[in-house]
């Protein structure tokens, strides 16, 4: 049997795990990253890009800011010549009621109060903000013109990974299949039954980390969860910059670079063989009382793609208790694109000894045994 070694391996080479082995390489490591088909090959290869920073808790708006920082400045931060153009187009929070308008007016006091540049608008002030926004259903909107998305979120996962690679970072297409302790380090297990020792590991692997934790004993509440998006053929005309939110509604859309619409029934659950016509219909119906400009939109195409979700909503960071050198990153619930920068800066320090960290300790593993659980309000 083949037994090869390595300091640290990270598990996964979506963008979380990519930036996890990006601040390792450039701490002077020599990360392995490994993954089952290639890079970007899960979750983060059908997401749409979205970078904001209007979250419910402080800590989250805290890596969302350190995060669009760092996203700001991509192609020279990544010394990369991919496309990685950025659209600060602004993501609005529609209220239809007063109820909901006082639950976005908390949520922009603790956004202010981390720093995050997002304000209240009148039923008015957002139809300034997006042309054609009907308002007669409205009671007001949250805004922050500082949210955006990258149209072309693949290039930015591939950036990281050539990124990684420059700096010493190595990949390996391989299939994990369970993981051990092993004296001091980590046993892993490859489907050809070929063995990698490692003397440290991080989990990065979307929804399959929690079953990869499970061959080491760590139970995680990580469960896949479906969602949907219709796009449209290309529009020539921009008839929809910011992306719009209707949480009361279950709807959300924005149009792309390439003039594309993007939509979904945030409610939309189970197969879509059979759901598809019902979700477009409901597609149809709120866009239509929201955003007549968008009545004439042929949704043509369906793409499916998986969350990993927590019972919280929050991702699942850092060591676990009793298992010295195993680390997690995994459980993004849909947020791990806009929070990558700023969650592998930090899963890397740990792997290396650096200091307690306060979103490693809010997200630990160990929560759920506390019951400590502060859920995430604010997701698409």
């Amino acid at each position: 049997m083949t037994v090869d070694r390595s300091e640290i391996v990270v598990i996964g080479a979506g963008i979380t795990g990519l930036s996890v082995a990006l601040h390792l390489a450039e701490a002077g490591t020599k990360p392995l990253v490994i993954e089952r088909e290639g890079v970007a090959a899960g979750a983060s290869g059908v997401q749409p890009g979205g970078v904001r920073q209007q979250w419910s808790t402080p800590l989250n708006c805290l890596l969302a800011r350190e995060s669009a920082a760092f996203f700001a400045d991509l192609p020279s931060r990544l010394d990369s010549t991919l496309p990685l153009d950025f659209s600060e187009c602004g993501y609005m929070f529609l209220a239809h009621s007063k109820v909901r308008l006082a639950q976005l007016a908390d949520l922009v006091s603790v956004q202010n109060a981390a720093g995050v540049p997002s304000t209240l608008l009148s039923p008015d002030e957002a139809a300034d903000v997006v042309p054609g926004l009907a308002t007669d259903d409205l009671a007001g909107a949250s805004w922050c013109g500082e949210d955006g998305y990258f149209d072309r979120p693949q290039s930015v996962v591939e950036a990281f990974a050539q990124a990684a690679w420059a700096r010493g970072a190595e990949l390996r297409i391989a299939d994990v299949v369970s993981i051990a302790p092993d004296g001091a380090g980590w046993a892993l297990t490859l489907r050809d039954g070929s063995s990698i020792l490692a003397g440290r590991v991080v989990l990065a692997a979307g929804c399959d980390t929690a079953h990869l934790a499970a061959t080491a004993g760590v139970e995680l509440p990580i469960e896949r969860e479906a969602r949907h998006l219709f796009y449209s053929e290309p529009i020539a005309d921009r008839i929809l910059d910011p992306l719009v939110v209707s949480s009361e509604r279950n709807f959300a859309a924005k149009q792309l670079g390439d003039g594309r619409i993007l939509a979904s029934d945030l409610a939309a659950s189970g197969d879509p063989e059979g759901g598809q016509a019902q979700w477009l219909a409901h597609v149809r119906e709120v866009a239509n009382d929201l955003l007549p400009r968008l009545t004439y939109v042929s949704f043509s195409i369906l793409v499916t793609g998986y969350y990993d979700v927590t019972p919280d909503n929050q991702p699942v960071l850092g060591a676990v208790d009793g298992l010295p050198g195993l680390y997690l990153a995994a459980g993004f619930s849909g947020h791990g694109f806009m929070l990558a920068p700023a969650v592998g800066r930090r899963i890397a320090d740990a792997v290396l000894g650096g200091a307690a960290d306060e979103a490693l300790e809010e997200f630990s593993y160990a929560r759920f045994a506390r019951g400590s659980l502060q859920r995430e309000l604010v997701t698409v």
